[in-house]
């Protein structure tokens, strides 16, 4: 274990000493909500774009949300000039996640650098999720309906075996336990049509494609979701780390990846209480898929502060006090070792007994709780096998919404809560 002091961006070398040799480098974040996060992964994801090559950023995000944004960061046409007026115009609760000051910060920097560079040299942003069933639909019919007449009957096919149960998805997950009600020979119909599309097409066929197969996973993870237990979470998971595969193939043989998504999802799952429970998630499966040596998780945490939370599912978002970590947890832990800021490698050097022995660290989700600390909100971990490295804020703040769009409540999320 190194430990380097955190005071600005050029103190990030020995972190990318070892991005410069892998392919995938996923930033995590130990709440939705916290403006240090953000504004560490901003600056980190600079450099790794200016100085180590790396192609785009993916995000816990819907794809059809991110790609207005990823239109507008490498100057596409019809693309918004300011990054930020697509990214004021998510309407998926919880909107803060990526409508936030410190991305549209950084999207607005994308942008800059990126209209410096040849088109085929520009770093764009995309979204990994599986929950935009009906947008990713809709944008599928608005291609079609201009592009490939032949393929659209497939797709209104697919649309229309929706359309009974309404924006309520999670309906059609809880019919398909009890009646034929399944759109999978549908939506696998017109994933077949529109991949084959893709592989001799343009920008825009890739994306159709991209929403057809989000489609295919939100039909799975819909299913899954009202059976219980991890496999709604695993199709999640699993969907992203595809949706990552193909956008590494689509930017090319040397494509590099930085991802932005909750440690929960980034830290390697093996190495938590999650694979007790049998669950996965895409730190785990970049390590088994693009090995090991290819992959850099970092995970990121705190000692207290306040985050940008909401009380219930669907509540508006508040600033809330993050209490200290609590007794025995990595954070207190952390506290006593490390400075203000600090960025601990590891991956290199000695294992302190500590770095392999279990122990509780903290997981906000969007739905938040101070008081509930005391029995949850924590996961159990090695820190030394989550992650490669980690970025450490004692103290850290909320960060700053835009005024988007009035948010839905949207789809329940999977355990663990709100990530």
């Amino acid at each position: 274990m190194q430990v380097h002091r955190l005071g600005g961006p050029g103190d990030f070398d020995p972190l990318l000493e070892q991005a410069r040799s892998a392919r995938v480098v996923m930033l995590g974040e130990a709440s939705h909500g916290t403006y240090d996060y953000y504004r560490l992964r901003e600056q980190l994801t600079r450099r790794l774009i200016t100085e180590c090559g790396y192609s785009f950023v993916a995000v816990e995000g819907d794809w059809p949300d991110c790609e207005v944004v990823h239109r507008s960061v490498i100057g596409a046409p019809g693309g918004d000039a300011d990054p930020q007026t697509a990214l004021e115009r998510f309407e998926r609760w919880p909107t803060w996640m990526w409508a936030n000051t410190e991305v549209a910060r950084f999207c607005r920097w994308l942008r800059a650098w990126n209209l410096d560079q040849p088109e085929s040299g520009r770093a764009g942003f995309h979204g990994l999720d599986v929950y935009s069933l009906w947008e990713s639909m809709q944008a599928i019919l608005d291609y079609l309906g201009e592009e490939d007449p032949v393929s659209l009957e497939l797709a209104q096919e697919a649309y229309q075996c929706f359309e009974p149960y309404g924006t309520r998805v999670e309906e059609y997950g809880l019919a398909s336990r009890f009646v034929s009600a399944r759109c999978e020979d549908e939506v696998v119909r017109l994933l077949t049509r529109t991949r084959e599309r893709a592989v001799h097409d343009g920008p825009d066929s890739f994306s159709t494609w991209q929403n057809a197969e989000v489609v295919v996973g939100a039909e799975k993870y819909y299913r899954a979701m009202v059976g219980g237990g991890p496999q709604s979470w695993n199709v999640r998971d699993t969907h992203m780390a595809d949706t990552l595969d193909r956008l590494l193939e689509r930017y090319g043989p040397d494509a590099k990846a930085v991802v932005w998504a909750h440690n929960t999802h980034i830290g390697d799952a093996r190495a938590t209480e999650m694979n007790r429970d049998g669950m996965i998630n895409i730190g785990q499966l970049a390590r088994q898929r693009h090995g090991a040596e290819n992959v850099v998780l970092v995970g990121f945490g705190s000692y207290q502060g306040t985050v940008v939370a909401a009380s219930r599912w669907g509540a508006p978002s508040e600033v809330m006090t993050v209490p200290p970590g609590r007794v025995g947890s990595l954070e207190e832990r952390l506290h006593t070792l490390l400075p203000e800021r600090a960025l601990v490698i590891l991956s290199e050097g000695d294992r302190p007994d500590w770095l392999t022995e279990e122990a509780d660290h903290r997981a906000i989700g969007v739905v938040y709780d101070p008081s509930f600390e005391a029995w949850g909100n924590y996961v159990p971990t090695l820190l030394g096998d989550r992650y490669d490295a980690f970025i450490w804020c004692d103290h850290t703040t909320a960060l700053h919404p835009l005024p988007a769009t009035p948010s839905t409540p949207g789809e329940m999320e999977t355990y663990p809560a709100g990530v």
